[in-house]
């Protein structure tokens, strides 16, 4: 799914508060989600129906409000969602996932 979303335009804009964002992700622990990763969420679930409406102050608004929790969420319906996804992983990520 790479098309763009409405709202790309204002990612350079709002990148203090996404990686504001990121540092507290990485303060509970969570050091491996990355700026690409926090947008996909964004622009894929957060604002999955958005129409152009909204103005900068609330996209910040939006992305500090962003709970791990829900993150994660997304994140574990994307990786259900990929074909063969254990495929794709090393003998030794699988040894990892399987503690």
């Amino acid at each position: 799914m790479s098309s763009e979303h409405i709202y790309d335009e204002y990612r350079l804009e709002i990148q203090p508060a996404l990686r504001s964002k990121l540092e507290e992700f990485q303060l509970l622990g969570y050091d491996t989600i990355s700026e690409d990763d926090l947008w996909k969420y964004l622009t894929q679930k957060k604002w999955k129906r958005s129409f152009g409406d909204r103005r900068i102050f609330e996209l910040v608004q939006d992305v500090l409000h962003v709970k791990i929790s829900e993150y994660m969420n997304f994140a574990t319906i994307e990786a259900f969602k990929l074909d063969n996804f254990f495929t794709q992983l090393t003998e030794e990520e699988k040894r990892e996932l399987l503690k």
